[in-house]
């Protein structure tokens, strides 16, 4: 269905479902004090670390990390993206998602998806039927016969056949449509014909099953020999994979995902019960496909051919590797021996021979640096210098993480050059700065600074942000560990007014800010919710008085060192005499 999910609505039913239920319906929970707790879903263990608080709308696992609110757990659990994730709440909500309109756009097309997806669903029907009965099927079926594919296969995959004929669909089906799915292609002159002709056809269906576009080979070594559909609405070859679908319909959580150049290598590996494989779409795979997959599998192997074009994809592949792999996530290449594809190489050597090629293939580090040490002499100063400049745009590209960390100290040790220190970036020292909002100060001894107790308080009870109103309190000038923080979620608050921190929490979503929000929300405090009120006040009378104090020192060393302009001489007369 086209149009947007407005925020209100999200914000809604944010509230109106109760996590509780919601995770208890997947994963059994079990109360124990104020929350609710199970073993973790996302990582293997013994001990449940999951923990779910019902008045913070909020899951949290101690273990592993992973935390959010309802729609958060769906994405993880189901492994949806926001949209599918909301609609799913909605369905267990009982309630429709309504959708704004969406106002015309230069270029923008408005068919009915619905009636696109029913179209190419019975187009894919007419290929496959053209497959079992045509006339020109038969040498389709003998192709695939002698590439070793049997019937029962061919079904899972609804593989078929388009006829060798100009206007097969534009005689049967809606020409407008057929126009929009990318399965007729207009002239100049305005005509039109079919874009498949005479090829095994290899519907492509997303992981809901919908069939999204098509793949096209030949029988012969005509040119081109794979042809896919063009974008449309449906189908963005950078953001889909073939055999995703059928992967997940096998095993909805894979220990591994291998990915492979063609449809023919996935079709050829499932024959032999291999069911992990996928291929991307006659592109070089990008952040959004190993992102796609990731949500699926934490491991990920390139298999690629071991000739030179295979080399250069998987060296080309080290952009989109690089951008996705955060903690707890891994890729290994592994490359086939030349003039192998994985169906020659899985009869020659057996499903064991091949499953230990995979499970022995490379990780990244070893290849990422191993490509170096064979492309470079680092016996030689200029071989170091040069690893350095050609393999630190790479690593700069990984998220904030231990491997991060580790590979940069690889880098180190290979190139030799102990200035590499000065590349851990700001974000990493944040991380480590104990005055950074969320971590503790030594001289607190253990206790919650002020600032971390007002700014947890507020976004666990939006609500607060209610009483500083009451107090018409100038923040402008005040500055003290976490201001930005704190005057960013008072903002959204009387921006968005989230009703709870599950709604706070839901503003932030892909924000800066949602990592240090996500940490405050869960903040165990103990505070008694008659005490809440109380101890946020008295958070926020301190951190007044720090900031007036750091101020009023501020002033006056200006004064004795540069000597203060008539604004700051006033601002200085006020908070001396309270008035």
């Amino acid at each position: 269905m086209s149009g947007r999910i407005s925020r209100e609505f999200i914000d809604e039913l944010l509230v109106r479902v109760d996590i509780v239920d919601l995770i208890d319906s997947h994963v059994p929970l079990k109360k124990t004090g104020n929350n609710f707790v199970a073993r973790c879903p996302f990582h293997a263990e013994k001990t449940p670390s999951f923990s779910v608080n019902q008045k913070k709308q909020f899951f949290y696992c101690f273990g592993c990390g992973a935390s959010g609110n309802a729609i958060s757990f769906l994405m993880d659990f189901s492994h949806l993206d926001f949209v599918e994730a909301v609609e799913d709440l909605a369905g267990f909500a009982g309630v429709e998602v309504p959708r704004e309109s969406i106002e015309y756009q230069p270029g923008q097309k408005k068919e009915d998806l619905n009636s696109l997806y029913l179209l190419m669903e019975q187009v894919a029907n007419f290929y496959a039927e053209q497959l079992r009965i045509g006339d020109e099927g038969k040498k389709a079926v003998e192709y695939l016969k002698n590439r070793g594919v049997s019937g029962d296969c061919a079904g899972d995959f609804m593989l078929g056949y388009a006829p060798d004929e100009w206007n097969a669909l534009a005689s049967r089906f809606n020409p407008r449509l057929l126009l929009d799915a990318g399965l007729l292609v207009s002239k100049e002159d305005g005509h039109t014909y079919d874009r498949f002709r005479g090829r095994i056809m290899f519907p492509i269906r997303d992981k809901r099953a919908r069939i999204i576009g098509f793949g096209g080979r030949v029988l012969d070594d005509s040119l081109p020999k794979y042809l896919n559909s063009p974008e449309t609405s449906l189908f963005h070859k950078g953001k889909e994979v073939y055999g995703l679908y059928e992967l997940l319909e096998k095993n909805a959580k894979p220990q591994r995902i291998l990915i492979v150049e063609g449809y023919m290598d996935v079709i050829a590996l499932a024959q032999f019960d291999i069911r992990y494989a996928v291929a991307v779409l006659g592109t070089a795979a990008s952040q959004a496909h190993l992102d796609l997959l990731f949500r699926f599998s934490s491991e990920l192997v390139f298999c690629f051919d071991g000739d030179k074009a295979g080399r250069e994809a998987a060296w080309r592949a080290m952009d989109a590797a690089f951008s996705s792999l955060k903690d707890g996530r891994q890729i290994r290449i592994m490359l086939l021996p030349q003039n192998h594809d994985p169906d020659l190489l899985i009869r020659e050597q057996g499903v064991d021979g091949f499953v230990g090629r995979v499970q022995g293939a490379e990780t990244l580090s070893e290849y990422f640096f191993g490509h170096f040490s064979n492309e470079l002499n680092l016996s030689e100063m200029e071989g170091r210098a040069q690893l350095v400049s050609k393999a630190k745009p790479y690593l700069e590209k990984l998220p904030e993480s231990v491997f991060k960390e580790m590979m940069f100290a690889r880098l180190k040790e290979l190139s030799g050059w102990d200035r590499l220190d000065i590349l851990e970036n700001a974000a990493t020292l944040a991380l480590k700065s104990p005055s950074k909002i969320g971590g503790k100060r030594p001289q607190d001894n253990g206790r919650l600074s002020s600032a971390r107790v007002a700014v947890a308080l507020l976004v666990q009870n939006p609500r607060l942000a209610e009483l500083l109103d009451q107090r018409e309190i100038d923040w402008s000038g005040l500055e003290f560990s976490g201001a930005p923080l704190f005057k960013n979620i008072l903002n959204m608050i009387a921006g968005k007014h989230p009703t709870n921190a599950a709604v706070l929490m839901e503003c932030y979503r892909d924000a800066a800010e949602e990592k240090s929000i996500k940490a405050l929300a869960f903040l165990d405090l103990q505070i008694s919710d008659d005490k809440v009120d109380v101890v946020f006040c008295d958070a926020v009378n301190r951190l007044l008085i720090q900031a007036r104090e750091a101020g009023l020192a501020r002033l006056l060393d200006k004064d004795k060192t540069k000597g203060l302009d008539a604004q700051e001489k006033e601002l200085l007369r006020k908070m001396l005499t309270g008035k």
